[in-house]
């Protein structure tokens, strides 16, 4: 059974917090203006993929362990970090064409999802917003399946809507910046923007 009136209230809750820029908004509009929304869905699939764990693990009280022993989160928060500054490097460094913004081996589909997954499970206030969140919405009389169920299915479909218009503003704004042949100018948009993610990722 479900408690409707609590989902109703859920979805444009979620929604205003989704569509809030943040790393994997920044990242999906990074990605779609330098690689195209395309191939930018691999690594929605990802960040889908890590919200969902992250969004289940805080409904059964896994992150509150976490967030108690942050050390846990350092390697991975710098490991992501690190990475992400490494291909914005390469990205500022590129300027031959528009189909040259990243290395080939950084655009194929495990790396695209790694990525997403790793921005999404290694941020601190994904994993603090979702234990503050899904409680209240939780109604503690029903079977908590169908409603967890319920609630990553409400988060999922509204994170990717997001992720997506992100992603097709960047992709509008490569097209805009490549009527100039300003090539350059873009990849070193999205180096900024990517070495900005992993730096948000490394020290927030």
């Amino acid at each position: 059974m479900q408690n409707y009136s609590l989902l109703a209230a859920f979805i444009p809750t979620f929604l205003l917090v989704s569509a809030t820029p943040g790393m994997c908004m920044t990242l999906a509009m990074t990605l779609g203006m330098s690689i195209g929304v395309r191939r930018t869905l691999w690594m929605m699939l990802g960040e889908l993929t890590g919200v969902a764990l992250v969004a289940v693990a805080s409904a059964m009280g896994v992150a509150a362990l976490m967030l108690q022993h942050p050390q846990l989160f350092q390697g991975l928060k710098y490991l992501g970090g690190a990475y992400l500054i490494w291909v914005g490097i390469n990205m500022w460094r590129t300027h031959t064409d528009m189909g040259a913004v990243l290395p080939l081996a950084d655009v194929r589909p495990h790396t695209l999802i790694s990525q997403g997954f790793v921005t999404a499970i290694a941020n601190p206030k994904g994993w603090a917003f979702m234990i503050s969140l899904l409680p209240p919405f939780i109604d503690r009389d029903m079977a908590m399946a169908p409603q967890l169920t319920a609630l990553v299915g409400i988060i999922l479909v509204t994170e990717f809507s997001c992720l997506l218009t992100y992603a097709s503003g960047g992709k509008g704004l490569r097209l805009f910046l490549s009527r100039g042949n300003n090539v350059r100018w873009m990849n070193r948009i999205s180096a900024v923007l990517m070495i900005t993610v992993g730096l948000w990722l490394a020290i927030d």
